[in-house]
């Protein structure tokens, strides 16, 4: 269906909807046995309906009322879902099953169906209740239009011919193994051959038979790590990943049997879905080898800590020194500098706040602010939910009182590298108490 009528028939769907008469007495519907309301529209030209454990594709609009306000709940046309739904259609689990409703259309047929919103969200969704703001005598209008449906066994043979097809457009001469997987080596590794327990460094990209990317390293900060060995992605990927060496570049097609099988992988792979791995092995380490420099890495980690650790005191004394602060910390650590005293009601344990604060390093450096996304942070205090230098600290104020907390490390984020805050470091907060509730 295009689009133009796609749009023309939600326009229709809601108008209709929208009328008093259609909601309470559904003129121009037919009903089946089981209760289910239907108008059929007979777009397409063939003449089989699916059978109950086919494989269908349909495009659909689903419209009801959120909250009182008619409201358009999924389009497969538009940009937050832009593809047909697909499953294999079981029969029907309750009277009213909008499964029934698929199953009277052709290939290239149109229909509206009348879903109760029970029925609705806890039979085909299996939800425990309603969504928030649906009543229970709310009803959902479905707009389905089918694309094609298909038997397993066309399933597989349409399988083996798209397998057959991209082989012969790619002239790829290597012959499949045992289980029908091609692994094109395009240039051979000759470093370390990858083994269990090895540590692989990668970039790969994951595609459909028909060139649609579905995931890619590449896209990622970083190259893809992991010991091999360890169960990941597919098994299609990992024997292929098994045959090859670092510096090995490679594509696996990848039959549904070693890869997502019978059940596809949520709206993206299809059932009996072959699909396409592109590698690249950056570097390969034994497992000895990696646990080595896991090793050295780690005791250098540990003398950067324990060198950050004891000049943590002195970077604060000399920040104090240098900003001329002569108050004394309180037993836990913490700096208290009261910069304005709030009127209103006072923190405490227990109670909900709304705090606005910059936060910087003693260097000066800003790492993190709620005023510049415009937006205080919201916490109970007392409960652990910040840091104790702040639980401390903001007990001490009232609503509308502003203050500089120093927190030194040890009643803040200790040892932990929180990747702009370094570990062992002593942290500065400005701080205003916008709110206690």
């Amino acid at each position: 269906m295009n689009r133009r009528f796609f749009l023309a028939m939600l326009v229709l769907l809601i108008a209709a909807i929208s009328s008093p008469a259609f909601s309470q007495n559904y003129p121009g519907f037919s009903k089946t046995k089981s209760g289910l309301y239907y108008k059929l529209y007979k777009t397409g030209t063939d003449t089989v309906t699916p059978r109950y454990s086919n494989y269908v594709e349909f495009d659909m609009i689903y419209h009801g009322k959120s909250y009182g306000k008619d409201s358009v709940f999924l389009n497969t046309k538009n940009q937050d879902h832009p593809a047909p739904i697909k499953f294999f259609l079981s029969p029907p689990g309750f009277q009213g099953d909008l499964n029934e409703g698929i199953a009277m259309l052709a290939k290239g047929d149109s229909g509206v169906f009348i879903v109760n919103a029970d029925s609705l969200f806890l039979k085909t969704f299996k939800m425990r209740h309603r969504a928030p703001g649906i009543d229970s005598n709310e009803y959902f209008y479905f707009h389905v239009h089918l694309l094609s449906f298909q038997t397993i066994e066309q399933l597989i043979f349409s399988e083996d011919a798209l397998i057959k097809k991209y082989v012969a457009d790619n002239n790829i001469t290597v012959k499949p193994n045992n289980f029908g997987m091609y692994i094109i080596e395009h240039k051979a590794g000759t470093g370390t051959k990858i083994d269990s327990g090895c540590h692989v460094r990668m970039q790969y990209r994951i595609s459909l038979i028909d060139g649609k990317q579905i995931y890619s390293s590449y896209d990622r900060a970083r190259p893809v790590q992991f010991d091999y060995g360890i169960p990941m992605d597919t098994r299609g990927f990992q024997y292929g990943v098994s045959t090859l060496r670092q510096g090995s570049k490679a594509t696996f097609i990848v039959p549904s049997i070693l890869a997502f099988g019978e059940k596809g992988s949520g709206v993206t792979v299809g059932p009996y879905q072959p699909i396409i791995y592109d590698v690249e092995i950056l570097e390969v380490k034994t497992k000895a080898a990696y646990e080595q420099e896991k090793g050295e890495i780690k005791k250098a980690e540990q003398m950067i800590s324990d060198s950050l650790k004891k000049e943590e005191p002195v970077l604060r004394a000399n920040y104090l020194k240098d900003n001329k602060i002569t108050i004394k910390p309180l037993p836990s650590g913490l700096y208290y500098i009261p910069v304005s005293a709030g009127t209103g009601p006072k923190a405490a344990a227990g109670k909900t706040v709304k705090v606005h604060y910059t936060g910087k390093l003693l260097s000066g450096k800003v790492f993190d602010s709620s005023r510049d996304r415009g937006t205080p942070i919201e916490f109970m205090l007392g409960r652990g939910q910040v840091i104790s230098g702040w639980d401390e600290g903001i007990s001490m104020m009232r609503q509308g009182g502003k203050a500089t907390l120093i927190i030194p490390s040890e009643i803040g984020y200790m040892d932990r590298d929180m990747g702009v805050i370094p570990p062992y470091s002593t942290l500065v907060f400005d701080v205003e108490l916008v709110e206690v509730k």
